[in-house]
């Protein structure tokens, strides 16, 4: 019988890989308690209409990526490929504008597109992000970027306001709003107008309806004649935007953020408004964005809520922990037990779990064979797992109500009446802790 495996473009996350994932994810939720941000969790899929209407229906995500099927009643769902738009439609369905003023939101989710699985993309993969809903001013764009920084900061990747931000690079735009970009989207058109059949196919489909995207491409020919003859986004801003991008950038400038402004960044995404950034990485080779994010002023009212603007970021997990990998960045994680009960006889295994499971309910990390070994196979796995203590239950012990307790660094043994173990332990976990 053939073997069943992972679907292509999914990946099992091991035993020996969980505790990086559980170590990033302890970091982004102890600064998302410090920055007061609260987590919100939305279902793995939504009717398909949330990012059609809210991701734009000739964006790549909508057009090509998603994975769609119809339920038995004939709706069409679709497995979430981005969070922003079901964060929004959650805002809007639970009134949380009546709520809070002000709606500061965080998450860590899986998330899934159908493409070409590549190092750090794959078709399931993990992001986290916030949702700042509420805010229409540029301190909130940058308190966004500032908290993307700092979880990076934290991990390892970059030294703190001021200071050197080796491997990351944050890069930053203005595309304008629902005033100037338009007569700005006619003006690129037109220029670009003469050299369309020298364009890429790709680009030549994104022409008419999703013309920003052109910028995306990687096409070298179709980088160059943007070069020479797309206008920036950044000289055609109306005066409003101009001067939330102008505050945007002196207030990084004042908490010593470094920063590229780069007029051909763009999101994929149409409801982006304004400040539009990315963090990279020169540590990830050519598909080098760790974080993206920005300003989505038009989505809370695409979607069917009243006008809200709000900005956010969203981060993938993969490319982080290729990253923190790549600089040795992860501590040492070892998987170390306080004690392990060796068991002399069968008859005395309800004894001892019944010893274990009290000794569980104190917080002592423990375990105990049950695979019936040899008392030698039980005290070499006891050290395989790195057990501080052993504990030897056999009859004697359990007729003396007294327990052999062995330190396993030390081979030093203790008789402990079964009242005293888990003081025992708790003192000698503490004496170690401070060593």
């Amino acid at each position: 019988m053939e073997t069943i495996r992972s679907v292509k473009g999914t990946s099992d996350i091991l035993p020996e890989e969980s505790p990086k994932w559980r170590y990033i994810e302890a970091i982004i939720n102890s600064l998302a308690e410090i920055y007061n941000y609260r987590e919100i969790r939305t279902p793995v899929f939504e009717e398909t209409a949330v990012f059609a209407r809210g991701v734009g229906e000739y964006t790549d995500i909508v057009t090509k990526e998603m994975y769609t099927f119809q339920d038995q009643g004939g709706t069409s769902l679709t497995l979430t490929p981005e969070l922003t738009a079901s964060v929004v439609r959650s805002f809007i369905q639970h009134h949380f504008d009546q709520t809070y003023p002000l709606n500061k939101l965080y998450y860590i989710t899986p998330l899934f597109r159908q493409e070409r699985p590549q190092a750090g993309r794959q078709r399931q993969f993990h992001q986290y992000g916030i949702e700042l809903i509420g805010s229409e001013h540029p301190e909130a764009d940058v308190e966004s970027i500032a908290f993307a920084l700092h979880i990076y900061h934290r991990l390892g990747l970059g030294s703190g306001n001021g200071a050197n931000q080796s491997h990351l690079t944050l890069r930053i735009n203005s595309i304008g709003d629902s005033a100037c970009r338009p007569p700005y989207l006619e003006t690129l058109r037109n220029a670009l107008q003469p050299h369309l059949e020298d364009l890429c196919k790709r680009c030549q489909d994104r022409f008419q309806h999703n013309t920003l995207r052109l910028f995306d491409c990687k096409n070298e020919s179709c980088q160059q004649i943007l070069s020479q003859y797309a206008p920036k986004i950044t000289e055609h801003l109306c005066p409003a935007c101009e001067q939330h991008f102008q505050s945007v950038l002196s207030q990084l400038e004042v908490l010593q953020i470094p920063y590229q402004v780069d007029a051909t960044l763009v999101r994929g995404l149409d409801y982006y408004t304004r400040t539009t950034y990315e963090i990279t990485s020169d540590l990830l080779g050519a598909q080098d964005a760790l974080c993206g994010g920005g300003r989505y002023d038009l989505l809370v009212e695409h979607l069917g809520g009243s006008p809200t603007p709000a900005v956010g970021f969203a981060a993938g997990i993969e490319r982080l922990i290729m990253a923190l990998d790549a600089l040795d960045l992860f501590p040492e994680f070892t998987d170390t037990l306080d004690l392990f009960i060796v068991v002399i006889g069968d008859d005395i295994r309800p004894h001892a779990y019944q010893m274990l499971q009290s000794l569980r309910e104190k917080n002592i990390v423990c375990d105990m064979d049950l695979l019936r070994r040899s008392v030698k196979a039980q005290f070499r796995e006891a050290d395989r797992q790195n057990a501080r203590y052993t504990i030897v239950l056999g009859e004697n012990e359990i007729q003396a109500r007294e327990a052999t307790v062995k330190d396993m660094a030390s081979g030093e043994e203790t008789p402990v009446p079964f009242d005293q173990v888990e003081n025992f332990i708790l003192h000698g976990i503490r004496e170690n802790q401070f060593q």
